[in-house]
């Protein structure tokens, strides 16, 4: 906008006087972010209609009031990143793919105060980037961006990433971190970030310091848990040997910590990955005698990387079979946790444990999976993933792996559980099922007519059922990733209590998942027909009926289950009126009662609409 026309906008409305020089910024070819609309370039300005013309990425030429938008719309200045990803892209996208850390300075160089949240920075990258591509992305560039010393690091969300004036080294920034905070926890992060470089010669100076600082958290601190106090105490007595502090005058001890061995399932359950190794060896030093058992205690309620670890820990010391005669027994006892039969499935390949597992794969191994699944959803209070479920839908091979050994009888026993299976949505079950009978031809009719007669199959046309499908489609694929962004994003802005946006985020959430779930359930049950089977002599899904009702006469179309179209006088034949005219032939008269009136419809003609 020139400021000709800024100023007859602003004698049309004074109010927008305040927000002049916002307004001569939105001229053609400048760049703009909208709350709405996103990203996009001001293409022109119309003087007839009082209206600004911008490209939007997902909607061009789009008409805009500059009054509405100078409350929702960012001008971007020219050395945006956004910006430069449209007039500098050969440069940008080599930064991308080469140098993340510089990318994010000149980014940093975007903003006036040279800084900004990281939260919008993490947006920014993710509209230059792609979001698909950027998740990925950002896991490897944060390494590199911490490691430079132009760029301050936040240690949350909310605060901000700051481009300094002096370059200050990724250790000074942690050494003085650590020396300005009182946290035990922090303490413990800044000093873990500091192993490896106890040689080089700005760490030395601070190690004693550093490391009084590090065991009077480990010592007195009521912040931390246990694990978290066992993590401190092994980083404590690394720092302690590089100043030549002797270990043993320090306290509490490792071996203290973990003393009580009733106390090791809590402590392994929260160990970092890192240290889950370390862990596993320090226990042997603790209890030599016990140490074998205790792997298997903590094996057999293991998460995650964990369970790797507690293997080959048991492995190594020489307790193949040992371990291969509890998993076993395990399988038998049905006490199997998902953990382990992840990492059963995930090298069920391999040569490394072929003769620890080869026993293992068999159609009983299917079934402690299908047990495993319903188990952790009904103790599922929410639409959390199931890995294991997971794994089983992607894993093309795996059923097939499973059922090489299995007898006709044993398939449909094992189809039958997973139709039963509350883990898995109807349309995985669907695809699943295939795998079955790709294998078993047979259990597609006996699983056929278990499945019918369960639940009432909903006739529906095939447009009614593609609306449907779509409607899942962006449920599935759309709004649930977005509401996942949403509560993450809302989740950073602090107290949940009284975190209005994470309340409702949450909410959507659960209303979503629901939603899923009965579209999940309508699909399964539909079968799409063309309404050709419809009958001549008596109403039935697939005709048109021509009613006397209150001496006046009405033509009604009563189609499959999703079909209605009141203005029409399309009816489902699920509606009132359509159940109870279904079977009746002409001359017949019905009784229907809807709300708190009866009416009473004769029916007088009858075709099917497939002949209309």
């Amino acid at each position: 906008m020139n400021s000709e026309a800024v100023s007859a906008l602003i004698a049309k409305n004074p109010t927008l006087k305040p927000s002049k020089s916002k307004l001569e910024a939105m001229a053609p070819g400048s760049y703009v972010v909208h709350r709405s609309w996103g990203f996009g370039q001001i293409k022109s300005y119309d003087d007839s209609a009082l209206k600004l013309i911008i490209d939007f990425q997902t909607k061009k030429n789009h008409p805009m009031d500059p009054a509405f938008c100078v409350g929702t719309m960012e001008v971007l200045p020219a050395k945006h990143l956004l910006v430069r990803k449209q007039t500098d892209t050969a440069k940008i996208n080599d930064l991308i793919a080469n140098n993340p850390a510089q990318l994010v300075v000149e980014a940093l160089g975007g903003y006036d105060n040279h800084a900004t949240t990281a939260i919008d920075l993490e947006i920014t990258l993710a509209q230059v980037i792609g979001e698909e591509k950027f998740k990925k992305w950002w896991s490897a560039a944060k390494k590199a961006i911490a490691k430079d010393p132009r760029i301050a690091v936040p240690a949350k969300k909310t605060e901000c990433y700051v481009l300094r004036e002096t370059p200050v080294s990724a250790e000074d920034e942690i050494i003085e971190q650590f020396k300005n905070t009182r946290s035990a926890r922090r303490r413990i992060a800044l000093a873990e970030q500091l192993i490896g470089t106890f040689d080089s010669k700005e760490v030395q100076a601070h190690l004693q310091d550093i490391l009084t600082g590090l065991a009077e958290a480990v010592k007195d601190s009521n912040q931390i848990d246990a694990a978290e106090r066992l993590v401190g105490a092994s980083i404590r007595d690394d720092l302690a040997k590089a100043v030549g502090v002797d270990v043993a005058t320090l306290e509490p001890s490792q071996a203290s910590l973990i003393a009580n061995v009733r106390d090791l399932p809590a402590i392994a359950e929260k160990i970092p990955v890192q240290f889950q190794s370390r862990f596993l060896e320090l226990v042997k030093e603790t209890h030599p005698v016990e140490a074998r058992d205790i792997a298997f205690t903590l094996l057999k309620t293991s998460q995650g990387k964990f369970t790797t670890e507690c293997i080959n820990f048991l492995v190594e010391n020489g307790h193949s079979d040992e371990l291969a005669a509890s998993l076993k027994r395990w399988q038998i006892e049905q006490n199997l946790r998902a953990p382990v039969l992840l990492w059963i499935i995930k090298n069920r390949h391999s040569k490394k444990f072929a003769k620890l597992l080869n026993d293992l794969i068999t159609p009983r191994l299917l079934s402690s999976i299908f047990f495993a699944i319903d188990y952790e959803a009904l103790q599922a209070s929410n639409a959390r993933r199931i890995p294991l479920a997971e794994i089983l839908s992607d894993d093309a091979d795996l059923i097939s792996d499973l059922l090489s050994t299995a007898d006709p009888e044993t398939a449909r026993d094992l189809a039958n559980a997973l139709l039963l299976n509350q883990g898995f949505e109807e349309l995985t079950k669907k695809s699943l099922l295939a795998r079955f009978i790709k294998i078993f031809p047979s259990i597609q009719t006996l699983v056929a007519s278990e499945a019918d007669s369960k639940e009432e199959k909903l006739l529906v046309s095939r447009e009614s059922y593609e609306r449907k499908r779509e409607e899942y489609e962006i449920i599935k694929s759309k709004k649930i990733p977005e509401n996942s962004k949403a509560i993450a994003t809302a989740r950073e802005h602090g107290d949940l209590k009284e975190n209005s946006e994470y309340k409702m985020a949450k909410q959507d959430q659960q209303v979503l998942a629901a939603q899923k779930s009965l579209l999940e359930k309508e699909l399964g049950r539909a079968r799409i027909t063309d309404f050709k089977e419809a009958a001549a002599d008596q109403v039935s899904v697939g005709s048109i009926v021509d009613v006397k009702v209150g001496g006046k006469t009405t033509k009604y179309t009563i189609l499959g289950a999703w079909d209605s179209v009141p203005d029409k006088n399309i009816i489902s034949y699920k509606t009132p009126l359509g159940l109870a005219l279904l079977s009746k032939k002409v001359g017949e008269t019905v009784k229907v009662k809807i709300g708190t009136s009866e009416e009473s419809y004769t029916i007088t003609g009858l075709t099917r609409y497939v002949d209309a």
